[in-house]
């Protein structure tokens, strides 16, 4: 197995703030990155010291790093075994953050459609170019960048603080998932639906826009989700439903 410095990207620490921020957001930077990109395997031990050994700083910002990445769900930290990388499951995808990402985007969208403003807009359409350049050099990681930040913009312009604190809070499982199994999608094809939502959009109309949305979020129950669920209900008094057949299943989308 590779070691982690030949996994994390190379960077130079400095001893203060500069461009990339402080000592301790520039480790954790590069800790979620190298995770969130697959580098590091569910399961896979981070030791501390080994860390700070490679990235050329103190334990403390390790240490304050690992902690940061545990509130955000991507590690655990277990008594006498350091932090542990936390993998993401299709069951969890679609039956815990899929669920809270449509119920937040659909409160958001429509708050945001009498206030965003055409600054804004501009900006989406920014994104979306970012994602055509992105699809065109086969860049997964600057297209999820960027369509990620396309949602972020519309989520801040609905006014709802709450709403942009809950996103934040999720984004970094999400962004893990589709990293780890978004290799392979048609990203031309996820830019186009981003085109289609940006105009959606700017019509301000509610039943167009959240058409176009739920279009865009919506996707089959991959077959080993339906399966877990059928045999959870088969064991039910009287029998339970039988699972709903299902398409080729696709990852869900950014």
């Amino acid at each position: 197995m590779a070691s982690s410095v030949d996994r994390t990207p190379p960077v130079v620490l400095d001893g203060g703030a500069g461009k990339g921020g402080p000592r301790g957001q520039q480790v954790v930077e590069i800790l979620r990155s190298a995770i969130i990109m697959g580098s590091y395997e569910p399961g896979e031990r981070l030791n501390e010291a080994t860390l700070s050994t490679e990235l050329g700083t103190r334990p403390g910002p390790v240490r304050e790093a690992l902690r940061q990445l545990e509130n955000e769900g991507l590690v655990m930290s277990f008594p006498y075994r350091g932090a542990v990388v936390l993998g993401v499951s299709d069951e969890e995808v679609q039956e815990v953050l899929i669920p809270i990402r449509l119920t937040l985007e659909r409160y958001s969208f429509m708050h945001a459609l009498d206030r965003i403003t055409e600054e804004e807009f501009a900006e989406l359409g920014k994104q979306v170019w970012l994602m055509e350049q992105a699809a065109a050099a086969d860049d997964l990681a600057k297209h999820v960048e960027a369509d990620l930040r396309f949602h972020e913009i519309v989520i801040s312009a609905s006014g709802q603080t709450h709403t942009v604190q809950i996103w934040r809070t999720i984004w970094p499982r999400i962004r893990a998932y589709f990293f780890r199994y978004g290799r392979g999608q048609n990203l031309k094809r996820m830019v186009d639906e981003h085109r289609d939502l940006l105009a959606a959009l700017q019509t301000r109309d509610p039943e167009v826009m959240l058409g176009q949305l739920e279009k865009h979020i919506a996707v089959p129950v991959p077959a080993s989700v339906a399966a877990a669920k059928g045999a959870k209900g088969g064991g039910a008094k009287g029998g339970g439903a039988k699972p709903r057949a299902t398409a080729t299943p696709r990852k869900a989308k950014p």
